[in-house]
This record gives C-alpha cells, sequence and structure tokens, in this order.
C-alpha cells in the first residue's frame, strides 16, 4: 500500500459533445459511487473530469449525478474532440491529482483516448469491462477485479493491475445502470489549466459531418424482442409481436452473419449493449457474446426448443417450444389485452 498512498479517489471521465454530456458518463459515475462504497476505511471520492470548451455550467450537474468533485478543463483548444489536445490534457490531470483509478466510457472516442493515456502515463488498461469490484482481499489497496469478454467472447477473464496507478478500464456504454440525479448534492469544482507545448494541431478537423441515424437505436428501446438463429424462418412474425408490445425488434450475431438483418439491430459483445425493461429471446441459444449485451435487462423471458439452452440460465421466464408456435399465440393474447 505504501507506493500506492498517494493515490486516491476514483475519477470518471466525462465524455461531451457539443455541451451535451455522455449517458456513459452518468452510468460511471453511478457505478463509482457504489465502488467507493464498498471501501468506506479509504475515505475515496467520486471525481469526475471534464474537458471540453464552454462547459463550466455542466459541472453541477455532475454533481448531482454522483461526483463529490469536478475537474473542469475548459480550453478553446479542447472544443472539438482531439486525441492530440485530450490526451495532452487528461494526463497532465492525471500526473496532478494521481487517481487510484479511472474510469472511461468504451466509446469511439474513450477507445481512442484511454490506450494513448495508460501509454503516456505507463499505467495497465482493461478494454471493455462489463463488470467492475474492489478485490475484498485487498481492500485496503482498492484494488480493481476488473472482467471483461475473452477469447472471442467464450470466456470472461477477470484482471488486476497490482503494479501501477491509476487503474484504468474502458467500459461500454449501457453495462451498467444510472442512477437518478440529487439536486441537492453539493460538490467542488475545480478548474484545471493544462500547458500544451505544441498548439498547432497536428491533426486538423476540416469538416464534421453528422452520421445519418437510419431506423431505431435499440439501445433507448424499453422493449426489444430479439430473434436469434432458431427465428430466421419468421423475423416478420418476431417484428410483430415486437410492434404489438410497443417495441422493437432486435438480433443476436448469428442473423446478422446469416444476412437476415443488418448490424445496427444485433445485441452482444460485437454488436450493442441493451438493457430494456422488458427482453424477450427467441430461438436464442444463450451463447455468453451475446448474453453480455442483454444480461442487465429488468425482465428476460425465452423462447426455445431447447430445454438445456444456456439462455434458460439467465431468464426470468422461459418456454420450451418452436418460437413459430409460441409467437402467434403470444401475438394474440397481446392484442386481446390491449383490447381489453
Amino acid at each position: 500500500m505504501a507506493k500506492f498512498e498517494e493515490y486516491r479517489d476514483i475519477h470518471v471521465f466525462i465524455e461531451q459533445k457539443n455541451g451535451v454530456i455522455a449517458d456513459v458518463g452518468y452510468e460511471l459515475l453511478s457505478e463509482a459511487r457504489k465502488l467507493v462504497a464498498s471501501i468506506p476505511q479509504m475515505n475515496f471520492q467520486v471525481v469526475a473530469i471534464l474537458l471540453g470548451d464552454g462547459i463550466k455550467d455542466k459541472a453541477q450537474d455532475l454533481i448531482a449525478h454522483g461526483a463529490d468533485k469536478v475537474l473542469v478543463v475548459d480550453e478553446p483548444l479542447l472544443k472539438d474532440y482531439s486525441t492530440q489536445f485530450y490526451t495532452d490534457a487528461l494526463t497532465q490531470v492525471i500526473e496532478a491529482y494521481k487517481p487510484s483509478s479511472l474510469l472511461v466510457g468504451a466509446t469511439v472516442l474513450g477507445r481512442d483516448l484511454a490506450p494513448r493515456v495508460a501509454a503516456r502515463i505507463e499505467a495497465g488498461l482493461t478494454a471493455d469491462a462489463t463488470k467492475i469490484e474492489i478485490d475484498p482481499q485487498k481492500a485496503d489497496e482498492a484494488l480493481l477485479l476488473v472482467t471483461r469478454p475473452t477469447f472471442g467472447g467464450n470466456l470472461f477473464g477477470t484482471i488486476v493491475c497490482p503494479d501501477t496507478r491509476p487503474q484504468m478500464a474502458t467500459i461500454r456504454p449501457n453495462v451498467f445502470s444510472m442512477d437518478a440525479p440529487d439536486s441537492s448534492r453539493t460538490g467542488e469544482i475545480i478548474e484545471f489549466t493544462p500547458t500544451f507545448k505544441d498548439t498547432v494541431q497536428q491533426v486538423v478537423i476540416k469538416e464534421v459531418i453528422e452520421k445519418a441515424v437510419e431506423g431505431v437505436d435499440i439501445t433507448k428501446a424499453n422493449i426489444l424482442v430479439a430473434a436469434g438463429r432458431g427465428a430466421e424462418d419468421c423475423l416478420e412474425l418476431v417484428g410483430e409481436v415486437a410492434a404489438e408490445l410497443g417495441g422493437e425488434m432486435a438480433v443476436s450475431r448469428a442473423v446478422v452473419d446469416d444476412g437476415y438483418a443488418d448490424r445496427a439491430i444485433q445485441v452482444g459483445q460485437t454488436g450493442k449493449t441493451v438493457r430494456p425493461s422488458l427482453y424477450i429471446a427467441c430461438g436464442i441459444s444463450g451463447a455468453c457474446q451475446h448474453v453480455a449485451g442483454m444480461e442487465k435487462s429488468d425482465m428476460i423471458i425465452a423462447i426455445n426448443r431447447d430445454p438445456q439452452a444456456e439462455i434458460f440460465k439467465i431468464a426470468n421466464m422461459g418456454f420450451v417450444g418452436d418460437v413459430k408456435e409460441v409467437l402467434p399465440l403470444l401475438k394474440e393474447a397481446i392484442i386481446k389485452e390491449k383490447a381489453n
């Protein structure tokens, strides 16, 4: 513990674009609060790191979402994401405040930024984590146990970084829940001014073209009816049930690989992570690659012909049967209920 005594607190990098905080930042603040609560003897705080231009007014919102302290780096050079300037600024914050752990969202931005910072400070980094907890045997060191899929998602490995600080991890959006904000919370807001040795941007952004969003974002859906390989021959029916429930259709990787659906609605390790109130898995075996993307759903209902299917191990309710026979009955029952 002695060599890491100066490293304290759990820091969360807060991603924002045009002043809009990404949900994953709020999710990580909520999870950081749970981690801090598990080691009360350490007297750790949750510290949010906010980089951008003209974003000081967002600090109080982060306190309401769980931050005890907000480090604001408000600089014109940070207006748009730049690997060069964001890496410089975040590295300097870490060197100045010495966090025990740093959590970053595993977004496109986070996956670019985190490894560059880790390389600069020579720290360990675990990517695409699905679970984080403090090792109860090493609580006095605040040693993180970071679990992530490995070997193509066929196994889950738990990784520790006992020899370097901060312990860094990137976490996919929707893996953790977001606690409701508490406007009565108070905290400290600190402005940090980095020193940029080279203010000439090495990569110049000439134009930002917003990606056209087509279809629905399944990560925002409250109800999902998902089809696996066992439901490939009745995708239209799956979609109809989803529509009757006021939800959206999703699919497993097998359905995408077989050419029956677009990757935009794929759930799983190589797709999207979702946590709807209701998730109906139709003809999905329950491979851990898929489970990693939906296991945090509030209610999971599984329909599968194989009574030994892995999906039944995590389902709240299961039906053994052919989806082509079960779904029409479900659709009919939904329509009757709506009519009443």
